[in-house]
């Protein structure tokens, strides 16, 4: 049986980071070019978080460890690095009660958010509070872990972790009574618009106002959307930020 003592934590570290996520439309140097992702089949739309990702990765054995975005942070036992960041604190008392997989590597990525963890946690609340949601699950297969450190970049990047799908997902978090990035619904992929502008005004109208919000001080403004089909083989994010800037550099064409 595997276990973090024996595999390189560097090498764990690669194999766990969530994978990067094209925007809907491509972009390219902040502006949006008219070129959206093809979806095909249902489309699943989720909030999109504005907080820090992170991660818990567990083992068989119940032993875990909690990283950021790019970091490892924590082991069970205080093993690793830093056990005084935020996603620790978010995180801990949650870790040790997460499901474990029967073999291999189970990663579970959360969105921590609040407090003065970005800017636009004000959005979420007016005295610092801090929350998580659920976003995703994936499984790794520990065979990886004792590939070239390049090699493990190009496998996560390239869709090798396996992703559960929409229902197990949503199996995953009612198993462990964690809380998923809302879900506003699904469409057909021909329901979504596929212009600049049509999209931008398609998220102003899917989520006027974050779904999130930890108390009555926030200041409500959404960061945008995840479509995602759900099988999970398609996904892409709209952030409002970018159809603004966007539409903004091209009214002034």
């Amino acid at each position: 049986m595997i276990n973090f003592d024996a595999v390189g934590l560097a090498a764990l570290n690669s194999a766990t980071k969530y994978p990067s996520i094209p925007t809907f439309h491509e972009i390219d140097r902040g502006t949006l070019l008219d070129n959206p992702v093809a979806f095909a089949g249902d489309v699943v739309l989720t909030e999109k978080v504005d907080g820090t990702n992170a991660r818990v990765a567990v083992l068989p054995d119940g032993d875990y460890v909690i990283g950021s975005r790019e970091e490892l942070l924590h082991a069970r036992g205080d093993r690793v690095i830093d056990p005084t960041h935020t996603v620790v604190h978010a995180l801990a008392s949650l870790a040790g009660r997460l499901a474990v997989p029967a073999s291999g590597v189970r990663v579970y990525f959360f969105e921590v958010y609040g407090a003065k963890i970005t800017p636009a946690s004000k959005q979420y609340t007016g005295s610092r509070a801090v929350g998580f949601r659920l976003f995703d699950v994936a499984a790794v297969d520990p065979a990886v872990l004792e590939r070239p450190r390049p090699e493990i970049s190009s496998w996560r990047e390239h869709g090798g972790q396996q992703f559960l799908t929409e229902e197990e997902l949503a199996l995953a978090a009612t198993e462990n009574g964690i809380e998923l990035t809302p879900r506003l619904g699904r469409v057909s992929a021909d329901q979504l618009p596929t212009d600049l502008a049509g999209m931008q005004h398609y998220v102003a109208t899917q989520l006027p106002t974050t779904r999130v919000a930890l108390d009555n001080g926030a200041g409500g403004r959404p960061e945008g959307l995840v479509l995602r089909t759900t099988d999970r083989s398609v996904i892409a994010k709209a952030r409002v930020e970018d159809y603004d800037r966007t539409m903004r550099r091209l009214a002034g064409r």
